[in-house]
């Protein structure tokens, strides 16, 4: 299915993938924002597609106030529903109680741990059943994402993801932003263009990697939490 998938939307640019995604594949293809910049920009396309793709976000329970504020201005915006999944209580419960709120910054262990509980596990609820996953990555946002391809197949979560915006640069978002006005993360102009968890990420410096911010505290990891894994 994946190679077909493929050859369909060969040639078609983001505004057109996410309108085929939204004619043939409708509430089986399902979109996660973060509400970061490249989200948004899906967002404002999904709303001129028509709207049949399902939207989710993970509420980690430790986002910025900034990431609040754009996640209502967005509703505003477009009126989209967007479905919270939030981390198993019990599990958060545990997880505080035994290692404290901060136990993230002791090892990458524990930092991985953390994400299970607050993305992995929620992402893969929101998933489930879906046969398609939409989401922002984009090639040049690190290395790592180099390495992927526009449409894969994720073999841990058994679903085709799709990156409509892979080939783009961070100008191109910036200027489709501007132009469209669409509503994004005010951090985006101090210095943050990755956004996740507040205790996990900071602005970055000039010449900085673009995830260099995130989980900055560990200096030989990939900068990932696990999201975007798409073999054993």
């Amino acid at each position: 299915m994946i190679q077909d998938f493929k050859k369909e939307i060969e040639g078609l640019d983001a505004k057109a993938i996410i309108s085929y995604v939204n004619e043939k594949w409708g509430d089986t293809a399902v979109f996660s924002t973060s509400f970061g910049i490249e989200d948004q920009v899906i967002t404002h396309l999904l709303d001129q597609a028509g709207r049949e793709v399902h939207i989710f976000t993970l509420e980690t329970g430790r986002l910025f106030p900034e990431t609040y504020k754009v996640w209502n201005r967005t509703l505003e915006k477009y009126g989209l529903p967007i479905k919270a999944y939030y981390p198993n209580t019990e599990r958060v419960e545990k997880l505080v109680t035994e290692k404290g709120p901060s136990s993230f910054y002791h090892s990458i262990e524990d930092r991985k741990e953390c994400c299970h509980i607050r993305k992995i596990e929620p992402l893969q609820r929101a998933i489930k059943g879906y046969k398609i996953w939409i989401t922002g990555i984009r090639a040049e946002q690190s290395a790592n994402r180099e390495d992927m391809e526009s449409v894969e197949w994720d073999e841990v979560n058994q679903i085709i993801k799709v990156h409509p915006l892979f080939h783009w640069t961070l100008q191109d978002v910036e200027s489709f932003i501007k132009e469209n006005n669409v509503p994004y993360n005010a951090l985006h102009d101090k210095g943050f263009p990755s956004i996740g968890c507040q205790p996990c990420t900071r602005a970055i410096l000039p010449g900085e990697d673009f995830r260099a911010g995130r989980w900055w505290w560990e200096d030989k990891s990939k900068k990932e939490c696990g999201l975007h894994r798409t073999t054993n």
